[in-house]
């Protein structure tokens, strides 16, 4: 099932030379020719299609084996090119050389990525002598070439060839291996077979379709034995367990005594069995599937231990281990991370159908041994070599050894009996079914029988499609006309016959399920499996065409004049291959969203205008939307691998003694070799169209400004993270954030901020950013990305505003090691006074004990409730007022604050007080004061002092007073009202604790949310940022403002001026769907941004949503404090799809904005909600300038 290729010796060239077989052999004739074509229409399920490619006039790079003959000139040498190294992940190689087909040396080369290496095709002129260097391209785009002289080739006057070159080996001499013109130049060079026999062999297997299971081999050469002469084959190994433990010491200890085959699978049963009902399951599952991957391909190595275990063994554990496989994977609470494990472990599994099951199976071969037609040296060699091997300790390499003997019996035709081959062949079809090696083909028509009319129909289809598919690779007669047409009609008949099986597995396993029911479920697992691995190679296809088309430039240029009919083909293929993850199981519900918001864009096209906006650029934001989704589905996959994979492999591969050319290379090959990798390729192919059209290059402002200081990459924004040595302002490279971070406190000294995922403008992060002038920009285009990188350690000037972002080594940084951001805003504003925030200095709160009581909400002061509280308050009187208050345009600035109530200042310190433990908070407080970071001194504080908090609880009286004042079923908000945040330069946004959806009527969740808002103040977070901004920790206090919980259909945030050009004509809103977290935490996605004219009422989009959930709040599910999580499809959102609604909702919104704006006196970052028709505002506070 896996892409894998062969690598021993004397199969290695046989299988360069068959014909094209799975991924690889489907591709030739969509490398096409120098003529144009039509291609026709055809048809996606749900999707209306009015448009395909136009036609084209393309060569590819690579062409099929008739192009070859047709284009091969006398005087032109084609060659193949392998380079037989591998790079850590994330980097490439190119060549370089002095020929104008190499670039001259200036334009590198890029050579393919292989498990065997790095290849590449090229045609350059014959009789040339070249000159060329491998160089190894690393993420930062740095350059590492070959050591010593170039190399130099002396080239034959026309031909086809191949060289495998190993890296720096500069001084070697490359030989030119001659290549038949029907060879295959992408497949692996081999050098222990002379060509001309591995053509013949290749020749005779095209009759009996090889094992894509021994294409994967890269275990130890075959070698034929007329003797049981087996133990002195093995090879020694070395095993080393120092530093493990748990489960890989289990796994490691029993390989050690595990020489053969059906025990290795037997600790496989055991660890699984023992581990997928407990804690360890994932870590079971991640071993399991690394250790069973490496013996199918050889890298461990199966011997014969002197027993005899016949193969029925091997079959019955397998039935154990897929049962097990498949009740996990009917658990409810299974995980991604352990869905795509249990895909990769059941092709690794043999058959268990009665034939192998029974007492003595695969008899065939014995009588085959016995034959009186074949030579008596080959008889010894079938006997030796496979039959006794076989039913003494079958393993992997049986079926290697079956299929090097097969090539050798059919080289040369008329050698051996026609009925000993077809014999052999028989067996041959045998073994692969008992490893479940057959081609798809094979493995489909083996459920033939199993499947109802619908589900039969639906496999013809296909077989057919797929043989139309293998003819057309085979010729490209009629290939111009036909090849679109068709390949769209297999990934359709593959998605129906996928959908079919996959709903025949959704049933799950019934404990008392017959054993040949069990059997056949797993040829349907196993079919479902190499169908998703089939829908690679088709997409593989569609981006080659795509390519040749013009790739990213050609859609640009389409969409740019409008013809967005082109987009359909490529649109067609993504909602393919996104139905294709949804199947493998991967986010289904996510899956399914993008799906329908992809089949709304195209069906929904391109209009002149959509309301007063430009409908190209709608359509152009819609879509890149839902594409960043698609994209962050893919990458979401691609982390999980690389969270799964490395250390493990790592760990089992050092100890068992693993290449570790093949270590370092394991977790890249099972990405690439997925079919989200081509999900991704289409993704970012169609992602830079879009970016193009629209001019943002993959770039987003959220704190405007320039700044100069030294480029510095981190993981995360966290204490510690900055590397100890670098001094003077810090420009940072983040690759991740979950938008809670305070970017000061990490480091006094960050100037910057180019961040590698998209963010809300308006969450805690960005606020902070702000407030603590910080330029910050997101960066989400990878090539741009890789370009930074180049610069890291260097001293640098980023440059960010409206009319772009600019990156730039700068000379040098302020001599006196000061700096600043130039900013174009101007931080003076007429109107009344707000508290405000100085380092060193809070304003005079009351933080005396008070008499535990509550504050209504319209009584809330500064002083006793803090500043939200207190706004809230005003907002609550001036709500009375703002319907009689209306816009420009006449659209009311009206909208509700939710009822609430506040326990003052001091009601945490008058618990302690009670508990008796006001002395041990004020001496743990003490010693935060000086604690250090280092040794997790002031980690161990905060947590005592959260500790302590925790245990308070509200009193009884104040719990029913609270309950007197909502109505009995209300359900509330308990949030954080700190004298240390909505401050005119201290905003604290998100720093302290907000819990949703409890209730006086059950105490004691209500008190836990009390406590846990209390508690939030001494969490390491907000003890760093207070004094990072220089407030001492014993001036903080905590009151906690309670108030109506609302369901809201969408939350926002508003800027009441531009925060990225400043601009105090206009209101921003970010608006998500559902509870406000979504937009305040660092959830990956980007809200719905929309720009409103105060004074000429014009609303303009600036992007769309992508959230992929929605945070609710259940009407009838119990008051918990828990909320619940849905998946947004946006194609049924009327802020996506209903152009009058947006724009209304923009006045409103800007109307409310304005209104609250002068009432306060200066610009307001103001928080709400929208229910329903009506609009409500949960908080305002000072925007930071």
């Amino acid at each position: 099932m896996d892409s894998l290729r062969v690598l021993h010796s004397q199969t290695h060239m046989i299988h360069s030379c068959r014909s094209r077989t799975q991924k690889e052999k489907q591709l030739a004739f969509f490398f096409l020719p120098s003529s144009s074509f039509s291609i026709p229409q055809y048809h996606i399920p749900l999707l209306y299609r009015r448009n395909t490619l136009p036609p084209v006039s393309a060569v590819s790079s690579t062409q099929t084996r008739e192009e070859g003959k047709k284009t091969t000139k006398k005087d032109k040498v084609r060659l193949h090119v392998r380079l037989d190294h591998q790079v850590q992940f994330g980097d490439h190689v190119v060549l370089l050389g002095s020929a104008k087909e190499l670039g001259s040396w200036k334009k590198n080369v890029p050579l393919n990525w292989t498990e065997d290496g790095w290849v590449c095709n090229l045609e350059l002129k014959g009789s040339d002598h070249i000159e060329f260097k491998f160089v190894i391209v690393n993420k930062d785009k740095s350059l590492v070439w070959e050591a010593g002289e170039n190399r130099v080739l002396k080239l034959p006057v026309a031909g086809r060839f191949g060289i495998v070159a190993t890296w720096n080996a500069t001084q070697d001499n490359m030989e030119l291996l001659p290549l038949d013109e029907e060879q295959d130049d992408d497949k692996n060079l081999g050098d222990n077979e002379s060509y001309e026999e591995a053509n013949d062999a290749a020749a005779a297997l095209l009759e009996t379709e090889p094992s894509p299971f021994v294409g994967q081999w890269q275990g130890k050469t075959v070698s034929f034995m007329r003797s049981n002469e087996h133990g002195s084959h093995e090879t020694a190994r070395k095993w080393d367990t120092s530093g493990l433990q748990g489960l890989p010491l289990k796994l490691v200890q029993g390989d050690q005594n595990a020489r053969n085959w059906w025990r290795k699978l037997d600790i496989v049963r055991d660890i699984t069995v023992e581990s997928l009902h407990g804690e360890d399951r994932l870590e079971a599952l991640i071993y399991s599937a690394i250790y069973l991957k490496w013996i199918n391909t050889g890298q461990i190595a199966c011997f014969e231990d002197g027993g005899h275990h016949r193969p029925n063994r091997h079959a019955e554990i397998s039935r154990l281990i897929f049962r097990e496989l498949e009740r996990h994977t009917s658990r409810k609470d299974i995980s991604p991370q352990e869905v795509l494990l249990v895909r990769k472990i059941h092709p690794c599994l043999p058959s268990f159908k009665a034939e192998f099951t029974a007492s003595v199976p695969l008899t065939r071969i014995r009588d085959i041994a016995h034959r009186n037609d074949i030579p008596h040296d080959l008889k010894l060699q079938i006997k030796h070599t496979i039959q006794n091997k076989l039913h003494r300790n079958a393993g992997p390499e049986d079926l290697v050894a079956t299929e090097a003997m097969l090539s050798k019996i059919t080289k040369n035709p008329g050698e051996y009996s026609e009925a000993f081959v077809e014999q052999f062949k028989i067996f041959h079809q045998e073994l692969k079914d008992f490893f479940n090696a057959g081609s798809l083909t094979e493995q489909l028509e083996s459920i033939h029988e199993s499947m109802d009319e619908n589900g039969i129909s639906a496999l013809n289809l296909f077989l057919e499609c797929k043989k139309n598919m293998d003819a057309a690779a085979e010729s490209t007669a009629g290939a111009e006309e036909q090849g679109i047409k068709l390949l769209f009609k297999t990934m359709e008949s593959l998605n129906a016959l996928r959908e079919t099986i996959v709903k025949g597995l959704e049933s799950g396993l019934r404990n008392d399920a017959p054993d040949s029911a069990i059997a056949m479920r797993q040829k349907w697992r196993l079919c479902e499996i190499g169908l998703e691995d089939y829908s690679f190679v088709l997409l593989s296809r569609f981006l080659n065409v795509l390519e040749v088309m013009g790739g990213t430039r050609w859609l640009a240029a389409n969409l740019q004049s409008k013809n967005v009919n082109s987009w359909n083909d490529p649109l067609g293929a993504l909602i393919i291959g996104v139905h294709q993850l949804k199947l493998s199981n991967w986010k289904p519900e996510e899956c399914s969203a993008i799906e329908n918001e992809l089949i709304a864009w195209s069906t929904r096209g391109l209009s002149e205008r959509e309301g007063n906006e430009d409908g190209k650029t709608i359509w152009t934001l819609r879509l890149k939307a839902t594409l960043d989704r698609s994209k962050r589905l893919t990458d979401e996959y691609t982390e999980e691998l690389l969270e799964i994979f490395p250390q493990k492999v790592e760990i089992l591969g050092k100890a068992l003694g693993i290449p570790e050319n093949s270590v370092r290379t394991y977790t890249e090959a099972e990405i690439r070799a997925g079919v989200i990798f081509q999900v991704s390729k289409l993704c970012t192919l169609l992602l830079k169209a879009v970016r193009s059209t629209l001019g943002s290059q993959g770039w987003d402002v959220l704190v405007p400004g320039a700044v100069s200081g030294t480029l510095v990459q981190v993981e995360r924004i966290v204490p510690g993270s900055l590397p100890s040595p670098v001094e003077g302002p810090i420009i940072l490279l983040v690759n991740k954030a979950d938008g809670d971070e305070e970017v000061t406190a990490a480091g006094k000294n960050i100037v910057g901020v180019i961040l590698q995922q998209e963010l809300p403008h308006l969450s805690h992060l960005g606020v902070r950013a702000r407030q603590e002038k910080v330029v910050f920009v997101t960066c989400e285009d990878d090539e741009k990305i890789a370009d930074i990188q180049r610069h890291i350690g260097s001293c640098v000037r980023l440059e960010a505003s409206t009319a772009g972002v600019n990156l730039k080594l700068s000379a040098s940084v302020d001599s006196d090691g000061n700096f600043s951001v130039e900013s174009a805003s101007d931080d003076s504003f007429s109107g009344v006074e707000v508290p405000a925030f100085s380092a060193g200095r809070i304003p005079n709160f009351n933080q005396g004990a008070s008499s535990g009581g509550v504050i209504l909400l319209p009584d809330a002061e500064t002083q006793t409730s803090g500043a939200k509280a207190a706004a809230c308050g005003r907002l609550s009187s001036l709500s009375t007022v703002s319907d009689k208050v209306y816009s420009d345009q006449g659209v009311p600035a009206s909208f509700q604050v939710p009822s609430g109530a506040v326990l003052p200042f001091g009601s945490m310190e008058l618990e302690l007080e009670k508990s008796n433990s006001t002395e041990t908070f004020r001496s743990i407080l003490d010693k935060i004061e000086t604690a250090k970071l280092e040794g997790g001194e002031l980690d161990g504080l905060c947590h005592q002092l959260q500790e302590l908090i925790s245990s308070l609880k509200p009193s009884k009286d104040v719990i029913e007073s609270i309950g007197r004042i909502f109505p009995s079923n209300a359900r509330l908000i308990v949030r954080s009202s700190a004298n240390v945040e909505d401050l005119a330069g201290m905003s604290a946004a998100g720093l302290y604790e907000s819990i949703p959806n409890v209730s006086p009527s059950n105490p004691a969740v209500f008190g836990n949310a009390v406590s846990r808002v209390w508690a939030s103040l001494y969490t390491r977070r907000a003890v760093l940022s207070r004094g990072a901004a220089g407030v001492p920790q014993k001036e903080a206090s905590m009151a906690v403002l309670i108030q109506e919980m609302l369901s809201p259909d969408l939350s926002f945030v508003l800027h009441t001026m531009s925060p990225t050009n400043q601009d105090n004509n206009y209101v921003e809103a970010e608006i998500a769907s559902g509870l406000g977290e979504t937009l305040a935490s660092g959830t990956r996605g980007t809200p719905w941004r929309i720009s409103s004219g105060k004074f000429d009422g014009l609303v303009e989009t600036l992007a769309f949503a992508n959230f992929s959930e929605e945070l609710l709040v259940r009407g009838s599910g119990p008051a918990d404090g828990e909320v619940i999580r849905l998946t947004v499809d946006y194609s049924k959102k009327p802020l996506t799809v209903d152009p009058v609604f947006r724009r209304q909702l923009g006045q409103r919104l800007c109307a409310v904005g304005f209104f609250l704006e002068r009432k306060f006196g200066c610009p307001q970052d103001v928080e709400g909600c929208l229910v329903g028709k009506d609009i409500y505002i949960v908080q305002t506070r000072p925007q930071p300038q």
